[in-house]
């Protein structure tokens, strides 16, 4: 049951540095335990801000089932994780369990690229709008979307509703 605690959070070069440094003592200071997932373990990605991040664990070494829910920051990283069947297939899979994934900002990229967009509520930054609504999303232009486990969130600003959004999933 401890895994059922577990909040992941990928981690890849030019991340948006507020986007994955807050929800990751948020979901500490609720109680889970929070994992950053890169593709390599052993290598420090900095943040489009320049914030130093080591992961806990690479990519090869998570599984959906060891999820309750899944973080995805935005910034430039998506783009990289878009492009790694790794990355695509530990979203395809947390979602198909049920389970919580929130993406803020760029990070519904990955949900374009994951081909779950078809018909869902969702929102993100402002230049990505097309793309999904290209990938068959309702765009919203509100601080936080939820539409079944799925949660979307624009800017760093958004973190307060995006966070309590996905503690509200979560605890549930």
């Amino acid at each position: 049951m401890a895994s059922m605690r577990k909040v992941g959070i990928l981690l890849e070069f030019n991340f948006e540095d507020a986007e994955l440094i807050y929800p990751l003592y948020r979901f500490q200071e609720a109680g889970y335990l929070t994992v950053t997932i890169g593709p390599v373990k052993d290598v420090v990605y900095k943040g489009k801000h320049g914030y130093p991040v080591k992961p806990d664990l690479s990519i090869d070494d998570i599984k959906a089932e060891d999820l309750a829910a899944l973080i995805i920051p935005g910034g430039w990283a998506p783009d990289y994780w878009r492009r790694d069947n790794r990355f695509l297939d530990l979203v395809k899979n947390v979602y198909s369990l049920g389970r919580p994934v929130a993406a803020i900002c760029h990070g519904p990229h990955m949900f374009c690229s994951c081909k779950l967009l078809k018909g869902k509520r969702a929102t993100g930054f402002i230049s990505i709008k097309d793309d999904m609504e290209n990938a068959g999303a309702v765009f919203e232009d509100s601080a936080v979307v939820v539409d079944g486990n799925m949660i979307t969130s624009r800017t760093p600003k958004d973190l307060p509703e995006f966070c309590k959004a996905l503690l509200a999933q979560l605890n549930q």
